[in-house]
């Protein structure tokens, strides 16, 4: 097949969607299609740089760095230029689906499958459906998240991300909502939606109700096991001592400083490696001078040095605060057997099964319990970490995971060609 991925990431310098599409790409190729990336961004343009044997063509619109102007150009204006782009290169290839990625992407691809008369998949890998933040948070003080995106909590949402001006923002309110409806209804004109966790899927059914009648697949990322063990294989030990390892960002949503009471209550005594940065980093550091904790910060470093420290990790600690659409981290520190103790948010129990491939907990005070059960039972780690390799291999790896999109494929594309009319040629 000619399949045209439309994405807003993409390696060597992006997060985990980004290394989640380039996967896609890469198994996709693997499999013998042609595959062709398209980055859709919001900024300055510049040349893409080339990863892989992948050279993802750039489509940039510029974004004033004003708040919700910015984000106005980041969306309704890039989808617009965008899309006519993606109809394009769509065209220009013949290709046969055009997939997207996320939150920029996925409005734009819908556009260009519009125009080009061809079907469109689009993945949702967090809340931009349903969340004008994306991430269901709002508020940093209580652990419940959003129960809906009304015009009261859109009201209290705002004072987190606003600060002591949040009532300057009131007025975009209407904007933020009419943003949500448009982006929910690009989503529901697109062939098929994957969810990347069975959480995603459940929460799109019911926090969307255009997407009703549309196909939603769980079809989670994928991670070639074989390739990122041979990698972090080849990497030597960080440190010399047994320790502990948490990595991602260091933002509220990813609840690091509920890492403070786990460690206190776990009574660690090994270093806890600290993979990352972010806004959070100060008050962490300083929380944890404050206890005592051997905790060693390293700041961002690049993917195979972070897959050296998880290679050779005793533990990993995954505190969570926001709802984890399908964590890459998890999947790796699974694919090399590290043992894991998780809070359980979003997709995480799709990864970790609580006593079998992992220790699964609800708050940071039973973090700390399972972080000190680790800590204390060799066994248990080796247990937990087998059993977490083979289910990333029977159920994560790129093989499995591009044959069932192959399929997904193939089905809208037959759906696509029985719904044209007799005598219609593709535009």
């Amino acid at each position: 097949m000619r399949i045209l991925i439309a994405t807003d990431a993409f390696p060597p310098v992006c997060g985990g969607s980004g290394w989640s599409t380039y996967e896609l790409a890469k198994g996709l190729r693997a499999r013998g299609h042609d595959v062709l990336v398209a980055h859709v961004t919001a900024g300055a343009s510049r040349e893409p740089a080339e990863y892989d044997g992948f050279r993802p063509i750039p489509l940039a619109s510029w974004a004033p760095p004003v708040p919700f102007v910015r984000n106005y150009f980041g969306n309704e204006r890039l989808y617009r230029r965008a899309g006519s782009r993606l109809a394009a290169l769509a065209r220009e290839m013949h290709a046969d689906v055009v997939h997207a990625q996320h939150l920029r992407s996925g409005p734009a691809a819908v556009l260009a499958g519009e125009a080009a008369g061809i079907p469109v998949v689009c993945t949702v890998r967090d809340y931009w459906p349903v969340c004008y933040w994306s991430d269901l948070i709002w508020t940093h003080a209580a652990d419940t998240l959003c129960p809906a995106c009304s015009v009261g909590m859109m009201t209290r949402c705002l004072r987190p991300h606003a600060g002591a001006l949040w009532p300057i923002g009131l007025p975009a309110i209407p904007y933020m909502r009419a943003n949500l409806a448009r982006k929910r209804r690009a989503l529901a004109a697109s062939d098929a939606v994957v969810a990347v966790s069975t959480v995603i899927a459940r929460d799109l059914r019911e926090r969307a109700p255009e997407l009703a009648d549309r196909r939603i697949e769980t079809i989670p990322n994928p991670v070639d096991v074989a390739g990122l063990r041979a990698e972090a294989d080849g990497r030597p030990r960080p440190l010399d001592v047994p320790y502990a390892l948490f990595v991602g960002k260091l933002a509220p949503n990813k609840g690091v400083m509920k890492l403070v009471d786990a460690l206190a209550r776990a009574r660690l005594d090994w270093p806890l490696i600290v993979v990352g940065d972010g806004p959070d980093r100060p008050e962490l550091e300083r929380a944890m001078r404050a206890g005592g904790h051997d905790v060693r910060f390293t700041g961002w470093l690049a993917r195979e040095d972070v897959l050296g420290w998880l290679r050779h990790a005793g533990l990993l600690a995954f505190p969570s605060h926001g709802p984890e659409s399908l964590s890459r981290v998890l999947l790796e520190a699974s694919a090399l057997g590290v043992p894991i103790a998780a809070m359980d948010t979003g997709g995480t129990r799709d990864i970790v099964i609580h006593e079998d491939t992992g220790l699964v907990s609800a708050d940071a005070r039973r973090l700390g319990d399972d972080i000190a059960r680790l800590r204390a039972d060799e066994a248990l780690r080796r247990r937990l970490g087998d059993a977490a390799r083979r289910r990333v291999e029977r159920t994560f790896d790129a093989g499995a995971v591009v044959a069932r999109l192959e399929t997904l494929y193939d089905d809208v594309c037959r759906a696509r060609s029985a719904a044209r009319a007799p005598g219609e040629r593709r535009r």
